[in-house]
């Protein structure tokens, strides 16, 4: 019983609104920006940044082509 609080403590919370993205769809992108980058040191805050604006502005468009359809959460692969 108590490990299973302990996982369910260490899980990302999800979050309350559903056009959130989530932790888990930043830290993928910006993994594979700094892979196609040649995986440079030092730059983690930049690709964290940069994935962060490039997921935002693929729900944008998603959402201005299609308002009445909601938002999945999960990006285009």
């Amino acid at each position: 019983m108590a490990d299973d609080a302990k996982a369910s403590r260490h899980e990302a919370p999800r979050p309350r609104n559903p056009d959130a993205l989530t932790f888990e769809q930043i830290r993928e992108r910006a993994y594979e920006l700094w892979e196609r980058n040649h995986r440079p040191e030092g730059l983690e805050i930049e690709f964290w940044l940069l994935a962060e604006r490039e997921l935002r502005s693929e729900r944008d468009k998603r959402r201005a082509a299609d308002p009445a359809h909601p938002v999945d959460e999960a990006p285009p692969e």
